[in-house]
């Protein structure tokens, strides 16, 4: 019933060519917020999220901001301003959770059993009176590990916001449950590159993103939006494929023997399977009926390819550079001369490190 009732409501207020693009307006933490150049790397997954929406239909107004809770971003009137502009038609995203559990601070601290709904459904009451449509967002996992074992740090706040969603008929996105199984997949090590690093402390900062964390999460959060809203796959201009469940297999062909040079299909990509890019893609013989892949992805520094089950059997060898390659949980440090396998039904992921440029070829089956 809840799918119906989203589904229903952002249907008859899609955009249509003749009109201006509607908005997303993000309400959160620093988790989601937008960073300059001058705080490279760190990204939040607001930022990330206008890659994935064609601009002429959905257009993406940022205003979380780090540091607040649900409680500190109403009373410095930061809901006030989304207020001033959300109209019909609009989404609002709400996610917080991250600071409202710092009870040492008076000012940020809510009550996860009655303050935090009470302020959550202050976002969700607005967003319905102004004719938008509110979406609940759980806080995402931190890198959190003790003794091998991955912490939920969010587990009161997330419970209560979906024990509110169910209450009150308000869709949600279980950001917690979708970014936890992310990072269990790539494991401790491989989950390393996409959040911060403080090399003064030789650790990584659990709570915020790099560039490849923002994507990564940004393509999980729009994924579960677009499984609530399948109309909104009309507006994607990147894939979802993000999702750490294995599927099937392809077939083959035969195909004739020619030649290609590769500067002659080059063609530039943001990292696919929800990672950060940007790279340039070669792919070799894509229009013959090959029963194979061969393709030469060049993944420009910050770049990756995010972490998604394997179709097929799949083989990555590295020409040149060095990368951050996690399968199955498992990291590994690959640089020029390495092979890389991974079987059907494996995940994986590889990200590039250092200043050169991550030069991959990649065969598979068709």
């Amino acid at each position: 019933m809840l799918r119906l009732l989203l589904s229903l409501s952002l249907l008859m207020a899609a955009p249509s060519a003749l009109c201006a693009p509607h908005r997303i307006f993000i309400a959160g933490d620093s988790t989601a917020a937008e960073y300059g150049p001058e705080r490279a790397p760190q990204a939040g997954w607001g930022q990330a999220l206008q890659s994935h929406l064609d601009p002429a239909a959905w257009e993406v107004r940022n205003h979380a901001k780090g540091g607040r809770s649900t409680r500190s971003f109403i009373e410095e009137k930061r809901l006030d301003a989304i207020a001033g502009e959300l109209q019909r038609g609009d989404v609002l995203l709400i996610q917080f959770g991250h600071n409202d559990a710092k009870f040492e601070d008076p000012t940020r601290y809510t009550d996860p059993a009655t303050a935090y709904p009470q302020y959550l459904m202050r976002y969700v009451q607005l967003a319905r009176d102004k004719g938008a449509t509110p979406v609940l967002i759980t806080p995402a996992a931190r890198l959190l590990y003790d003794f091998g074992s991955l912490l939920d740090t969010h587990a009161l706040y997330t419970q209560s916001m979906k024990q509110l969603a169910t209450r009150e008929q308000v869709a949600l996105i279980d950001l917690n449950d979708s970014s936890t199984r992310w990072i269990r997949a790539l494991g401790e090590q491989g989950a390393r590159p996409y959040f911060l690093f403080v090399p003064e402390q030789n650790k990584a900062d659990g709570t915020h993103f790099s560039v490849a964390g923002a994507n990564a999460v940004a393509c999980l959060v729009v994924r579960d939006w677009v499984a609530l809203q399948p109309e909104l796959k009309s507006a994607l201009k990147r894939d979802i494929d993000c999702e750490v469940r294995s599927a099937g297999q392809g077939g083959d062909a035969a195909s004739p023997s020619r030649v290609v040079h590769e500067r002659d299909i080059a063609v530039t990509q943001p990292g696919p399977h929800g990672g950060a890019g940007p790279t340039t893609a070669y792919p070799f013989f894509a229009e013959d009926d090959l029963p194979f892949v061969l393709r030469k992805r060049v993944l420009h520094k910050g770049a990756g390819i995010g972490l998604h089950p394997q179709h097929k059997d799949e083989i990555y060898y590295i020409v040149s550079g060095r990368g951050s390659y996690v399968l199955d949980g498992k990291q590994y440090d690959v640089a020029a001369g390495d092979a890389l396998l991974t079987r059907t039904g494996s995940l994986h992921a590889l990200q590039q490190v250092g200043d050169d440029d991550l030069v991959v070829l990649l065969a598979y089956p068709r």
